[in-house]
């Protein structure tokens, strides 16, 4: 951030324990230090705010100059994909149990917000995917992810079959539960559940991981970001396509799904001293070590 941070945008997820607290004590704070405070409409309503200004997603995406969102990575997930064509940076409070993205502990909310708005920050850009779905030559849906496209069957049904094309180069046929289709940071989501690899956020692959696959010869690939994607289904009962989980189509045979990298980005805000690996330690564990009894049972 070059220029004074003027109109801050303060989103939640409206529902969390704790979070009407959190977002009086946040909004208090920064109204004293100065800055312009609005709320996100629903956030706003549920909770009762009644002495700060109140805006649409839309609103905040042409007017704030930073938004903080409090919450878990899934209400970061949602808010980023509607803020990414307005370029706004995020600045992300757990409040939820995970925490990749949304980073900085609630404990630390006050000191750390106060110095990533005084200049003291790491600035990050995240990619995003979008897609669209293509029915007899016709496009009858679109959406964008900021983690994950995932093509999968229905509860009670048996493989699917894909046939997967890169390029306009044909790739393979796949039968398996469903295909993830992965920016970097989803690889620390369902991705690697499914025994895909992790990418550094600053990398500008796409990630393709096979949900079961019925041939272990399907493995996970990283396709650079210039990729055109293209998956067809050819067999299988109640196939959908969902977007980070939170948007979904439902599919049939002969639908193809178009997937590329979005021309938007974010940027999130991180405090100074923060870096990707130490969020990978503190998240998946890897600071933890066996004692000697642990290691010998």
């Amino acid at each position: 951030m070059t220029q004074p941070v003027k109109t801050i945008a303060l989103i939640g997820k409206y529902n969390a324990l704790g979070i009407s607290e959190s977002m009086h004590e946040l909004a208090n704070f920064l109204q004293t230090a100065g800055h312009n405070v609005v709320f996100e409409a629903d956030l706003a309503q549920s909770i009762a705010v009644n002495d700060f200004a109140v805006m649409s997603v839309m609103d905040i995406g042409r007017h704030a100059d930073v938004a903080v969102v409090i919450g878990g990575d899934g209400t970061m997930l949602g808010i980023a994909r509607q803020l990414a064509p307005y370029d706004v940076p995020l600045i992300g409070i757990n409040q939820g149990r995970l925490g990749f993205i949304t980073d900085i502990a609630r404990d630390q909310m006050i000191p750390a917000v106060a110095h990533i708005l005084d200049g003291k920050h790491v600035a990050e850009q995240r990619c995003l995917l979008q897609a669209i779905v293509i029915r007899d030559e016709e496009q009858i849906f679109s959406g964008v992810a900021f983690n994950d496209i995932v093509l999968s069957r229905g509860a009670g049904s048996g493989m699917i079959e894909l046939k997967v094309d890169v390029d306009d180069h044909f790739m393979y046929n796949q039968r398996s539960d469903g295909l993830i289709v992965s920016t970097p940071t989803g690889s620390t989501a369902y991705a690697l559940s499914a025994g895909g690899p992790l990418l550094h956020p600053s990398l500008t692959g796409i990630v393709m991981v096979p949900i079961a696959p019925h041939a272990l010869s399907n493995r996970p690939i990283v396709l650079p970001d210039t990729s055109v994607i293209s998956v067809e289904i050819v067999a299988g009962k109640d196939v959908s396509v969902n977007f980070d989980m939170q948007s979904f189509a439902n599919l049939n045979h002969k639908d193809k799904i178009i997937i590329r990298r979005s021309t938007h980005h974010i940027t999130f805000l991180h405090p100074e001293g923060w870096n990707y690996y130490h969020t990978l330690r503190e998240k998946l564990h890897w600071n933890e070590y066996p004692t000697v009894e642990g290691a010998l049972n």
